[in-house]
This record gives structure tokens, sequence and C-alpha cells, in this order.
């Protein structure tokens, strides 16, 4: 996940550098920004994505209107988002369409979504935690639903592997590579750990 503050501090040298070292999938995610802002910080993300060429998939958090505007992949739609079939209708059938869950059980009910953010599965590291961390069990009960469960909360190079192991389809992380000295050395540890 990234947003502007994030991008500022790395910049698009660290933007790329997270992306060559094995980013393959990156979700817009800033709530401070108005439209025609969160459009341009679209615009830039995926100009340094599509510079790249290496095919990263890049949704935009609850904002519909700018995923289509810019050319994103796809959506994370929020709480006060349209229905996934609203935005499957305009992004089309193969564009992923994710939800954020905090509760292992909600999971099985969201299968109009592509995909689930359950988070957090350990303690944050990007900020401090509101809700007690699920675990590894509510990470595999989470992932008996049959939608696809992207880990998020407290998700580094350590702890990847048997995130994965458990059930995920993959790993959501804020902190990890965003607030790292080296965004670039950040993402080839944790792309090594996951593909262990």
């Amino acid at each position: 996940m990234l947003d502007a503050a994030a991008l500022d501090r790395c910049g698009d040298a660290g933007l790329r550098g997270a992306l060559e070292g094995g980013v393959d999938w990156l979700q817009l995610r800033d709530r401070s920004l108005g439209g025609d802002a969160c459009l341009a910080f679209a615009d830039r993300v995926l100009a340094v994505v599509r510079e790249t060429g290496r095919g990263t998939t890049v949704v935009v958090n609850r904002r519909l209107d700018v995923a289509l505007a810019a050319g994103a992949d796809g959506v994370h739609l929020g709480y006060d988002a349209p229905p996934a079939s609203v935005a499957r209708e305009l992004l089309g059938p193969g564009a992923p369409i994710g939800v954020s869950l905090h509760d292992p059980a909600a999971v099985a009910g969201a299968r109009d979504a592509s995909y689930v953010h359950l988070a957090p599965v350990c303690q944050p590291l990007s900020k401090r935690g509101e809700r007690p961390p699920l675990g590894l069990a509510g990470l595999r009960a989470a992932c008996r639903s049959g939608v696809p469960v992207f880990a998020q909360g407290g998700v580094e190079a350590t702890n990847a592997a048997e995130i994965v192991a458990a059930g995920a389809a993959g790993v959501a992380v804020i902190g990890a590579i965003a607030e790292a000295d080296d965004p670039g050395r950040a993402a080839r540890a944790l792309r090594s750990a996951l593909d262990a």
C-alpha cells in the first residue's frame, strides 16, 4: 500500500526500486486527498509502474472514479463505496475488486469481491494497532472461506513465509517497504521470503 506522503518520502526512484524488488501489487491509499489530488497521485504512480514494464497490478483505495479516470487495474472498496457488483460492471469482469475486513468469519460473505485484505494479522509496523492481532489461527479460519485473502498488519520478511503457509494468497504491507531506508532492498527481502 502506498500513500502520497510515503511516495514523497521515497520518491519515484524509491518506488521504482520497490517495484523492481518484487512488488507485484500496489494499492494506492490516501484518504486525505480530494479527487484532483488523488487522480494526480494515481497518474504519478501509474507512470512509474508503466515505466518499469513489470506488469504490477494497481488498485485505488475507495475511489472508483479515480480508478476509472487513471486507468488503474481495479479498486479496493471502502465502507462508503458502491457495491462490488457496480464496480465490476464499470471496471469489467477481470478487474480486481477488493474489500477490507477485520473479522475472519466475515470473509465468507465477501464472495462478490476478488480478494479480501484481512487485518491486523500481526501487530502493525506503520501505526499503532487499534485492534488486537488476529494471529495465524484467525488467518487460517479466514482462508477456509474460499475467497483469496491478503494478510495485512505486521507483515515483514521474517514472518511472510509462515503467513503464506497459513493460507494467505499474499500479503499487504505499508511499513515494511514504505518506511524502509532502501525500499528496493526491503521489497527484495520480502519477495525472497514469499518465494522461499
